[in-house]
């Protein structure tokens, strides 16, 4: 069985070829799998821990195109069915030298955006420690956010530990401050919320991030609170009042910063699977973030444990030098 399980929708990206080109002039793409939580689940195998992803795909091209793109990172595929209806998401993006490329997507009622409560009935959650979620999923349909809130109240029940990354997509919710609502909701019920700085100001109202912090500390069950603070590293305040900043590592030449943040969760989840603090968890996601800026497409940084430890012998750092602080 596995030890971590996520929801989300998987998108086939179509990625452009030609730098700083616009994506209606861009003629030559490659196709790649992506979706913030399958970058995650592909992550934390790659770091040698199972993982379940629950999803709806659809019967088509790039719906088979999923299924093999799972089974060759060896995704578990228990709760991925299928729709002979619904068609599967897709976006292109954009290739830049600077800044956040432009991406559209193609995913309105999509398969995933029909994936049902019903059909998480038979979830076997027994052998799971963390499920990782973010607030995507939710926004792409009524039927998907219902789901999610009954995907939670099954996690609640199993008090399993839920990682939340809001994740915010403002395009695909049908208003602001129904997002700025749903999103702090589902925060409340998460154990460890992952906003970043920019998101905080959005949710919270202001870019101080002890203050972003307190918000969220405030929920039902909320312990720890990391803010991501780019090239700042990131912000960790607990229910405790522990409070520290991990500071980032310096990327040798930034190529796309799409999947730094997943990247991030996958990093944090993965070192609190092996009992390591929190300190030396946020350690490894800024690390593993830092690798994927430096590559291209949503998930190629990710590094194996041995690419790792590589990392961290070139930046000189440890993270056993955390072993023994709080």
């Amino acid at each position: 069985m596995s030890e971590v399980i996520t929801i989300g929708e998987p998108l086939v990206n179509f990625c452009s070829e030609e730098p700083d080109v616009s994506l209606t002039d861009a003629l030559e793409f490659h196709k790649v799998m992506g979706g913030a939580e399958l970058n995650v689940a592909i992550g934390v195998r790659k770091l040698g821990h199972s993982v379940e992803y629950v999803t709806r795909v659809g019967q088509d091209p790039m719906g088979k195109f999923i299924q093999k793109a799972l089974a060759a990172h060896d995704v578990g595929t228990s709760y991925v069915s299928y729709d002979d209806v619904y068609y599967t998401g897709h976006q292109m993006k954009q290739l830049v030298t600077q800044g956040d490329p432009v991406v559209v997507n193609y995913r309105r009622d999509s398969a995933a955006s029909h994936l049902e409560a019903r059909q998480l009935e038979n979830i076997d959650l027994s052998d799971i420690k963390i499920a990782h979620t973010t607030g995507i999923f939710p926004a792409i349909s009524p039927i998907a956010e219902k789901t999610f809130r009954s995907f939670y109240q099954k996690l609640i029940a199993a008090q399993k530990l839920i990682t939340f990354d809001p994740n915010l997509r403002p395009s695909l919710w049908k208003s602001k401050d129904y997002m700025i609502k749903t999103i702090n909701d589902i925060a409340g019920m998460a154990d460890i919320v992952l906003p970043g700085i920019n998101e905080g100001k959005t949710l919270v109202g202001t870019d101080n991030p002890n203050e972003i912090a307190d918000f969220y500390l405030n929920g039902e069950r909320t312990h720890a609170v990391i803010i991501k603070l780019g090239d700042q590293g990131v912000f960790v305040k607990t229910d405790q009042g522990q409070k520290y900043t991990i500071p980032s590592f310096k990327a040798e030449k930034v190529v796309d910063t799409v999947g730094a943040g997943d990247g991030f969760a996958l990093g944090l989840i993965t070192a609190l699977l092996e009992k390591k603090n929190l300190k030396a968890a946020a350690m490894r996601g800024n690390a593993v973030g830092c690798l994927q800026v430096q590559t291209l497409g949503d998930n190629d940084g990710y590094p194996n444990q041995e690419e790792l430890q590589q990392f961290y012998a070139k930046q000189g750092v440890s993270e056993d030098e955390f072993a023994n602080q709080a």
